[in-house]
């Protein structure tokens, strides 16, 4: 695959992040890769923490030139400087995040395995949409993401879709040519070494 022709990656942070350490192994992984977006995905709904991790991430990605957005928080965007926001319900609160946040912000949205959610999503603004999981998973309802869904979606669909969820080499390899992006979290997170591993789970789009 021609490397103009390779998906980017979109990094997915973990759900809890330690703010003495997780920047600093951010900034290496965006040193040595190229990354299109970075998305903080906090399980948490506290807004000081989220605030506090914002500032500390946003230090790392605005050096970078790396595109920042939050997970489901939409009025926290423009209060906390961010580039957008990655929605998780679908269509449904895609046009009120377009009618808040204006036509420069990302607005991504997650869709699981539905094409209607996705058609609805990009029909409604969004910039990007998710499928997944890719891979098996004891998360959700253990519906994956079919091949033939992103094989449809990249032949008929011009909004870019990110693959994300349960991934390794082997989806990696398989998947590569059917999706814009590859979202990244806890593949390589969970790993001693994110760096390496995101740079073997890269290789294997080859």
């Amino acid at each position: 695959m021609a490397e103009e022709d390779k998906p980017q990656i979109y990094l997915i942070t973990p759900p809890e992040i330690e703010l003495g350490r997780f920047p600093s192994e951010l900034a290496k992984v965006l040193d040595t890769h190229a990354v299109a977006c970075v998305r903080l995905a906090l399980a948490t709904h506290d807004e000081d923490t989220l605030s506090r991790a914002v500032d500390a991430l946003r230090e790392v990605t605005v050096e970078r030139d790396v595109a920042l957005v939050v997970e489901k928080h939409i009025l926290l965007v423009e209060r906390l400087g961010l580039d957008g926001v990655h929605l998780t319900d679908g269509a449904r609160s895609v046009a009120k995040a377009r009618k808040a946040l204006g036509q420069e912000a990302i607005v991504g949205s997650f869709c699981g395995n539905s094409r209607h959610d996705g058609m609805a999503a990009g029909e409604a603004g969004a910039d990007y949409v998710c499928f997944g999981p890719i891979g098996a998973t004891a998360l959700g309802d253990g519906t994956q993401a079919e091949y033939d869904l992103l094989e449809w979606w990249s032949q008929v669909i011009e909004v870019p879709v990110v693959a994300e969820g349960a991934l390794d080499e082997a989806l990696i390899t398989q998947f590569a040519p059917v999706t814009d992006f590859f979202g990244i979290g806890s593949e390589i997170w969970s790993k001693d070494n994110p760096t390496e591993e995101l740079t073997r789970l890269i290789a294997a789009m080859a």
